[in-house]
């Protein structure tokens, strides 16, 4: 069945969205102290939802599992936007 209608995603709350970047920088940052491409390693996570692609560093593995992959996903997109 087709729907012609566009679907609304809703946009996280301010507090919100402080916590998913900070949630972004730390684990961006240990991915990167390990040696990582934390790029790559974030994207595979994004895509896959297989923590594995995080590491366990400064409980960073922990902590990205406190957020969807969703919103970080849509924090990622709005910083390269507004960027642009």
């Amino acid at each position: 069945m087709a729907c012609n209608e566009t679907m609304q995603f809703k946009n996280a709350d301010n507090e919100r969205t402080k916590e998913v970047t900070q949630i972004i920088h730390t684990v961006f940052d240990a991915l990167k102290v390990k040696g990582y491409n934390p790029v790559s390693q974030m994207v595979g996570y994004i895509l896959s939802g297989d923590p594995t692609y995080i590491t366990n560093y400064n409980n960073a593995r922990s902590i990205i599992s406190r957020v969807e992959r969703d919103e970080i996903l849509e924090e990622i997109v709005k910083q390269y936007l507004k960027n642009l």
